[in-house]
């Protein structure tokens, strides 16, 4: 059929059927590698396979034609030509933006109780803040709505939230306790002591704590179970962080070295030399598969855990005791009671120095990024402080994924939805794209042992009588 340019001029479209998509563009949608369906594999198990392979092509493609029409775009810190980004102030940037961005703007004074650690949801609508004194708070910090504050008489020393906004986990002295968010204790894991650092994993529903005795738990929370307990050899991690592209664990040691664990694995999957001191902080950018760490040594390093190679490096005046990435690349850093907020960082030469800095009253003991908000939270000895980062947040949300502005119903839709969907911690691997590939090599094999089985040797086979 001839395609007409609108049924009214009559004329042929000279260029019939949608608009071809760059195939760089498409690729940044496609998970895991194209490979080809083996000839031993059954005819139904082949036209699935392939039709899996057709819709996820599908998929990508559309995602890809669709990008230029998202209707938000990143924010940006545009300067005068001369003019140094990084002695522009909070003040300033508030008075720059509008009402709604300003008011992200904002310090608690919590003297009593710090110094505190801080954790966001994945929706970035609620902030969970842990004092040193027993202090907990969790609070949607958007419409500066309390949900609830309590105190646990007891040090705390690690706090994360989990799956959702209703239950919470906080590392006390002695062992690991579960509250909801209204502050009411749901369970008290005793197998898990002298926890120091907390890390969630949202697909696996795996919580992973590191204690002070150089022991890596891992708590399986939809059940409830102990997952595997592992000796990481090295002493009680300096710093703990998680791969969101892989989930991997990767704890720093004093020694210097960061490893690199799964639950399914009583050794560490890598092992790398980061640092010639001991390592204070570790931040990893799943989507570009990046890893920055800083040490005693005054330096800050940027790997790249395709090759485990080293991309960038710099000093800084103190040894950052904190970093993290934002959405799109940022990178934070704890230096003092100096936050430095550095920029995407590029291929190439390292950054000259931070485009934004802040001042805290105090040295931060938590540093985080705000998903989907241009907001960077730091807890220290005299309470909370929200620093505003324009362009650190990712504009677009998908509101299949993690939705802000998603009622009670459609949390429960979504968390049964979620708790269907889960994987399995025996399938947590370094290179995901495994768990797609068909094992060709295996199923060969099982070709040829049922060939030689249908096959009777000639000495089996009868011989004619004479």
């Amino acid at each position: 059929m001839v395609a007409m340019a609108g049924g009214v001029s009559g004329r042929t479209d000279p260029f019939p059927g949608p608009a071809p998509v760059p195939r760089a563009r498409v690729k940044r949608f496609l998970r895991g590698t194209e490979e080809k369906v083996p000839r031993a594999v059954a005819p139904r198990l082949r036209w699935h396979l392939k039709n899996l392979g057709n819709r996820e092509k599908s998929a990508a493609e559309k995602a890809a034609r669709w990008e230029p029409l998202l209707p938000e775009e990143p924010g940006f810190l545009e300067v005068e030509p001369g003019e140094d980004s990084a002695r522009i102030s909070q003040a300033e940037i508030a008075r720059a933006v509008d009402i709604g961005s300003a008011s992200k703007h904002f310090e608690l004074r919590l003297e009593q109780f710090g110094p505190y650690r801080l954790d966001y949801t994945r929706t970035g609508r609620f902030l969970l803040l842990g004092g040193h004194r027993g202090h907990v708070a969790a609070l949607d910090w958007a419409q500066r709505r309390l949900l609830s504050e309590f105190n646990v008489m007891e040090p705390v020393r690690a706090i994360s939230w989990l799956h959702c906004e209703s239950l919470l986990a906080v590392a006390q002295r002695r062992c690991l306790h579960v509250y909801d968010s209204q502050g009411l204790e749901i369970h008290v894991v005793r197998s898990f002591q002298n926890i120091l650092h907390l890390q969630f994993l949202p697909y696996h529903f795996l919580l992973a704590a590191g204690s002070s005795l150089g022991l890596l738990h891992f708590l399986d929370v939809s059940v409830g179970r102990e997952v595997a307990t592992l000796r990481t050899r090295s002493g009680p991690a300096c710093a703990m962080a998680q791969d969101p592209a892989t989930a991997l664990i990767h704890l720093g040691h004093a020694n210097g070295t960061v490893s690199l664990w799964t639950p399914n694995a009583a050794e560490p999957v890598a092992r790398l030399l980061a640092n010639r001191g001991a390592v204070r902080a570790i931040a990893v950018h799943g989507s570009a598969r990046l890893m920055a760490t800083s040490g005693l040594d005054r330096k800050i390093r940027i790997f790249d855990l395709r090759t485990f190679g080293v991309l960038q490096e710099w000093g800084v005046p103190i040894g950052a005791a904190h970093l993290d990435f934002s959405q799109r690349g940022l990178l934070a850093a704890a230096c003092g009671d100096l936050v430095q907020i550095y920029p995407k960082l590029e291929s190439g030469s390292p950054p000259l120095g931070p485009f934004l800095q802040h001042r805290t009253p105090n040295p931060p003991r938590g540093l985080r990024f705000c998903p989907f908000q241009d907001v960077l939270g730091a807890g220290h000895g005299l309470g909370f402080t929200s620093i505003l980062v324009p362009g650190s947040g990712e504009p677009n949300v998908d509101g299949l994924e993690q939705n802000p502005l998603r009622s009670r119903r459609q949390r429960q839709e979504w968390e049964v939805k979620a708790l269907l969907e889960k994987i399995p911690a025996e399938l947590l691997t370094p290179d995901p794209a495994l768990l797609a590939r068909v094992d060709t090599a295996g199923l060969e094999q099982k070709h040829q042992e049922r060939v030689q089985r249908l096959v009777r040797p000639k000495s089996a086979q009868k011989q004619p009588k004479i």
